[in-house]
């Protein structure tokens, strides 16, 4: 890793607008709103903006990388990205007064990759169509899911760490962070080398073949979680971490007899999903699904569940989950049922449709309609506004500056 003095002073201004900005009082005001709604209170629900086409932000080359060095283009990136967002679609982001160094932790997977057909319509997107070709279509085949090994190159975090410091040194506090992704979908995976197809019509024709597949991907996933722990590399993650709903600041974690050197997935928030099982029945779900995923969410202080599967008639079977805290809400749920089910029990995790911002004619008033239909569907819940998938804005970045304003501004008068 390398870095040359203008590429380093670069760095450092960006820094010095991170921890400008991580100063200003509404960080301190957001937290707070962030652990009110975590905490199930009833309050003004805070919004958030994810999973943006960053290629299609570039305003007035604010996201233009200098940084040669792969290492330090990533921390170039990160920076450039959360000033722009704060700059022009915060919502309730909250922005820490440090720089991460992210831990040289490898995971190789579970041995076997997905083999796919592509669909490109922007060369300059990371978002595409796939067809998945079938490699996993017997119990034989199952064994080709093999079990991961997750391993720390301590040596690399350390020059990644001496780095950072070198050249944040003295203008913004440098903090050596592990793993604390904990969101896994073990039939979102499976169903890349099965085909979606063919895998939900086995759960009818043949079920044990289904369970026996299942099973072996969740071990995997459980197998790398035992490692993380085992090697002591797991993260705090009850902060501004995304794992597919808001922000996870929470006063309930970590959990009791907390060791700040010894972090334990009972100290964290865990998620899992099943998107794959957005028409399946409940009873199926359960058994194909939860079944399996209770192994994994068992062991984390607090759970958030589901994506994009619409899951306003499965809350019933979500009840069995232990510490289950937020529930995904996406936009194909009918959200009068889903409220009604969910109550005051859990953070209804409302996820407005993107589609909006992809119309070949903006239209605020019809984003702000249904934005104000949700609202009234879900007065009676503790909510979030989580805006994903955005797939594109047609090279409008403004588009979705204003939408940010709608959602908050909906949100207060709600």
């Amino acid at each position: 890793m390398h870095v040359n003095n203008v590429e380093k002073e670069t760095l450092r201004d960006l820094g010095k607008k991170m921890l400008e900005i991580s100063a200003d009082p509404s960080n301190k005001e957001r937290i707070k709103l962030w652990k009110k709604v975590n905490s199930l209170h009833r309050v003004r629900p805070p919004v958030f903006v994810f999973e943006i086409p960053w290629h299609e932000m570039n305003y007035r080359d604010e996201l233009k990388i200098t940084c040669r060095d792969p290492f330090l283009m990533g921390v170039e990136r990160a920076l450039r990205r959360c000033i722009y967002q704060w700059a022009h679609m915060p919502g309730d982001m909250v922005v820490e007064g440090y720089i991460e160094c992210p831990m040289a932790i490898k995971n190789t997977g579970a041995g076997i990759s997905e083999n796919t057909e592509i669909s490109v319509t922007d060369k300059d997107s990371d978002i595409f169509s796939r067809r998945f070709n079938v490699q996993i279509e017997s119990e034989e085949d199952i064994e080709k899911i093999g079990m991961p090994v997750i391993t720390h190159d301590e040596d690399e975090t350390g020059r990644r760490l001496s780095l950072l410091t070198d050249i944040f040194g003295g203008v913004i506090p440098v903090r050596k962070k592990g793993f604390r992704w904990t969101s896994v979908s073990p039939w979102d995976e499976l169903v890349r080398l099965t085909g979606v197809d063919r895998i939900l019509l086995d759960m009818a024709t043949r079920p044990e073949y289904v369970h026996k597949a299942i099973s072996r991907m969740t071990d995997s996933c459980l197998f790398a979680l035992k490692q993380y722990n085992e090697l002591n590399l797991l993260e705090l993650n009850n902060d501004n971490t995304y794992l597919g709903g808001g922000l996870q600041y929470i006063d309930d974690l970590p959990g009791r007899n907390f060791n700040p050197s010894r972090i334990r997935p009972s100290d964290m928030w865990g998620r899992t999903m099943s998107q794959v099982f957005s028409a399946v029945s409940p009873a199926m779900h359960d058994e194909f699904a939860l079944r399996y995923e209770m192994k994994y969410l068992g062991q984390f202080g607090l759970v958030y569940y589901g994506c994009c599967e619409p899951l306003h008639k499965k809350i019933g079977i979500l009840r069995k989950i232990p510490n289950l805290r937020k529930i995904s809400m996406s936009p194909w749920v009918n959200a009068e049922e889903g409220a009604e089910a969910i109550g005051r029990d859990y953070v209804y995790s409302m996820k407005p449709n993107p589609a909006f911002l992809g119309r070949e004619t903006w239209d605020p008033c019809m984003v702000r309609k249904d934005m104000e239909e949700n609202m009234e569907k879900t007065r009676n819940c503790v909510r979030e506004i989580i805006l994903k998938d955005i797939s594109t804005v047609r090279y409008q970045p403004e588009r979705l500056w204003e939408w940010a304003s709608i959602a908050r501004e909906v949100a207060l008068n709600c």
